[in-house]
């Protein structure tokens, strides 16, 4: 399972296939992948036509089901990928330099680091605008990260911390759960909230005056570079956070959706 994301430039393959079927597809992708590297690995020569996997798959209401998958299956489905990869070569979404690149993940379980990461990344009292933004965002969108809190407590394959981290922002409280809905459960990101997005966990710099932060939606992003490095500390769900925001960056430099689905 994981928290899938994917830039909304417009494309052919995402004209053909879509972005559900894109993602899904990569995903069964690397699946395949993994399987026959393991089979190599281990001595293994068999075909893929004789190579097969179980798969589970986790409903948000908690229910299992496991599935037989044959890797020669996988691998004629994703076919569809190949024809059309060549469109990707000079694409400006292509923020990896790969076919798909536009693409990404975010794997569950979310660690607890990576919640404190993205707690500890918000503006204090120290930078009141922003401070003030977020507090309002919070309030005026009603961030109260129920169904994240439910989700959580639910089951243990989403999040490591069984309770929600928290982090005391002056005059209130923000949780790991409301800054998880904050993100990841408002549906497509469009170029503003991207903006406001990059700002809040300064992916970009945010020394900025009032009007420039309301207009963050339509800013050249040449003035705003990204400033969100990989750190050899970073533990997997980190480094994916990073290449998630990286990819926000990137939908809001070319003023298109980031399509989320958590």
């Amino acid at each position: 399972m994981a928290i899938d994301y994917m830039i909304q430039y417009p494309c052919p393959p995402r004209a053909e296939l879509g972005d559900e079927t894109i993602l899904d597809l990569l995903k069964e992708q690397e699946r395949a992948q993994m399987i026959i590297h393991a089979y190599r690995a281990s001595g293994d020569n068999r075909p893929p036509s004789e190579m097969g996997f179980e798969f589970t798959r986790r409903t948000p209401e908690g229910e299992e089901g496991t599935q037989l998958i044959v890797v020669q299956d996988v691998l004629d489905r994703v076919e569809q990928l190949k024809a059309l990869e060549h469109h990707c070569a000079q694409c400006p979404a292509n923020r990896l330099g790969k076919p798909y690149g536009c693409a990404g993940f975010i794997e569950y379980p979310i660690s607890a680091a990576g919640e404190a990461w993205l707690l500890n990344r918000l503006p204090s009292l120290q930078e009141p605008l922003l401070w003030l933004l977020l507090k309002q965002g919070v309030e005026n969108f009603m961030y109260d990260g129920r169904d994240i809190a439910a989700l959580r407590a639910a089951s243990d394959a989403y999040f490591e911390a069984r309770s929600a981290p928290t982090r005391r922002l002056n005059e209130f409280d923000l949780t790991g759960d409301q800054v998880f809905e904050m993100i990841f459960n408002v549906g497509t990101i469009q170029p503003n909230h991207a903006g406001v997005l990059l700002l809040f966990f300064h992916a970009i710099r945010r020394d900025l005056e009032a009007d420039a932060i309301i207009h963050i939606g339509e800013a050249d992003y040449r003035a705003y570079p990204f400033l969100i490095e990989p750190e050899r500390t970073d533990d997997a769900t980190i480094d994916e956070l990073k290449a998630f925001f990286n990819a926000l960056y990137v939908a809001w430099a070319l003023k298109v959706p980031l399509f989320v689905a958590p």
